[in-house]
Order: structure tokens, then sequence, then C-alpha cells
């Protein structure tokens, strides 16, 4: 069950159709699942369809809370403000090998037969306490199969992707969506979000969410 299924009012703008990252015209979002033997890990990928051979870049902007992420390609995002691939999330260790494959697919892509650099974006986080997170399981095949199951509407979500082995608060973490309509400027506008939720911390920590 979604929040957006409960009674409950979060916020004064009102939701997006799919409550989802989808939401937001000309994103999509896919995954792939890793969940075998002592492996609980994935890779999911967040697609925006603007970019391609004839617009190689799209405004974008980095905001750094926590200082042991392993972000791939932060430095462009920070300097430029540039994004020239989709977005992919993972495991820690698996960062290095699902950069590659994302370079590899992009440029493989027609109308890219002239490209001689690209800045691959994929973030992580540490699903080692229900995974075996040195295996570094997640191989170009993932990277391809999130690729291409990246569909619009509603979002999997949860145990998904690069959620499978996440843990948060002491509960089970995973992949989470959102979006708001926000009024601007005359128009309305469409925010959306899409969270890998993983860290440390206690149960009793909730009790700064609850409902009373």
């Amino acid at each position: 069950m979604r929040v957006d299924e409960l009674p409950l009012t979060l916020g004064p703008h009102p939701r997006g159709r799919y409550g989802a990252i989808t939401d937001v015209e000309g994103v999509r979002v896919g995954h792939a699942t890793i969940a075998r033997g002592d492996l609980r890990t994935g890779v999911t990928a967040i697609v925006p369809d603007a970019l391609g051979p004839s617009r190689r870049r799209l405004p974008a902007g980095l905001s750094a809370g926590n200082g042991f992420g392993k972000l791939v390609g932060a430095t462009q995002l920070v300097e430029l403000g540039a994004l020239e691939t989709p977005v992919l999330l993972t495991s820690t260790l698996s960062v290095f090998r699902v950069a590659d494959a994302l370079v590899a697919h992009v440029l493989a892509r027609p109308g890219y037969e002239d490209v001689a650099t690209l800045n691959p974006v994929v973030g992580e986080t540490n699903d080692g306490h229900l995974s075996d997170v040195r295996a570094r399981a997640v191989g170009a095949e993932h990277v391809e199969e999130a690729l291409a199951s990246a569909s619009g509407g509603r979002v999997v979500e949860a145990c998904v992707g690069a959620g499978t082995g996440t843990t948060a608060l002491g509960y089970k973490g995973g992949i989470g969506t959102s979006s708001r309509l926000v009024e601007l400027a005359g128009r309305t506008v469409t925010v959306g979000a899409l969270v890998q939720s993983n860290m440390d911390g206690t149960p009793g920590a909730l009790g700064y969410f609850q409902v009373r």
C-alpha cells in the first residue's frame, strides 16, 4: 500500500496522476533485479527522453548531503550543470561496472558515432547488509535490462532494482517515488522525485513521523 492510498494529506500541493517521477513528461523508469543465493541487489534507470542525438545535454544540478556517496559524474553536474546520460542507481561496489556499461550503451546508439567524451551519472547506496556487495554482481546485461524496461506511468517500487537489498532506520528500504503539481509563474508544473532509501538509524527515529 502506498501513502497516497491512505487517508493522509502530506503538504499543500496535489500529487500527479501516478504520484511518481514519471508524472514529469518524458521521464521513464526501469529496473533490473538480482535475487538469488546471497545476492539482493540490482540497478534502477531514470531515463529522460529529451536526451538523444539532437540534444546531447539537459540542465542539471547536484546537492550532496552525504560525503560517503560513490557518485560517478558528479563533477560535471556541479561545474557545468549538464546531464548527458540517463541516471542509474545501483550497489556501491557495482557503480563502476554500471558506469562503464552505461557509456557503452550510449555510444552504441545511432547518432553518437562522433562522440569522443561522455559523462555517465551513476549513484549508489550500500546494500551489503542483505547482499554480497563484494561480488559486484550488477553487470552490463542488467544495465541493458533496466534501460530497455524503462517506461512511463506507474513505477514499480519497494524491493526492486537498486532498492532490492537496501535497509532504512531498521526496516526494509527500497525504491520510492512521488510527484507534486506546483503553480509557478501562472502555470502548473510537475515536480517529481525518486529515492533509493538506505540509511542507518533505529526504529525510534520514526517517532518524528508519527501521525497523531
